[in-house]
């Protein structure tokens, strides 16, 4: 009998900053955009440098990119195609009625800790999950790891697009626990097969068969 092995992230006290910058780079990049870039790049300085570097590579990028461009990029990348989705539930349950219980889940453990959703925001949309993880970092960091495997093939997909917002992804991987067991083959898994009753028409998974090593393990 195979045994399960399950890996909770540790946190930090940097871990709420590196959240919190990651969310801001992740949000649509709107007019307030240039402002979040630069608060972003001041909280990067504070963070270890397997969690800082690749932040430093998406905003250098952002700082030379109009940002007209990058708003068509970011729509290109996150709104047109489902491999590239920021949205964590469907890696796990695809457009299925699970997904609905899904994010009834995560609002009710937003709401238990006190915090609120505006009426314009999904509670599995990977910025507000950092967001939420910034506020509070153990119930936080419990969330991501449990979707552990959708974002590992979201960075994934995102690095073999050559999108910038990979670097983001990779500096999120490097907070939180290295890919094992299960998790890897649930990455596989879905690199393999798609989320559950993925639609026809949508883009493909187009993964190699093996699973690279994951940017992991920011200093403990």
């Amino acid at each position: 009998m195979k045994r399960k092995i399950t890996r909770t992230a540790r946190t930090e006290p940097w871990h709420s900053h590196a959240w919190q910058a990651q969310s801001l780079l992740l949000a649509y990049p709107d007019e307030q955009f240039e402002q979040r870039l630069a608060l972003a790049g001041r909280v990067v300085a504070t963070l270890p440098e397997p969690v800082a570097r690749p932040l430093l590579r998406f905003t250098a990028h952002a700082e030379q990119t109009a940002p007209a461009d990058l708003a068509a990029v970011y729509v290109a990348t996150f709104d047109h195609r489902k491999r590239c989705c920021l949205y964590l539930t469907y890696y796990a349950h695809g457009d299925t009625r699970k997904r609905g219980i899904g994010l009834l889940r995560l609002k009710q453990t937003y709401a238990t800790s006190g915090w609120r959703l505006g009426d314009d925001e999904l509670p599995d949309h990977l910025a507000v999950v950092l967001e939420f993880a910034a506020a509070d970092p153990a119930t936080g960091a419990r969330l991501l790891t449990e979707h552990r495997a959708g974002l590992e093939l979201l960075r994934l997909a995102l690095n073999d697009d050559g999108s910038p917002w990979a670097h983001v992804l990779d500096s999120v991987s490097a907070t939180l626990p290295a890919l094992v067991g299960d998790d890897r083959e649930a990455v596989l898994r879905l690199a393999a097969q798609g989320p559950p009753e993925e639609q026809v028409g949508l883009d493909p998974y187009a993964f190699p068969v093996f699973l690279p090593d994951p940017v992991v393990g920011g200093p403990r």
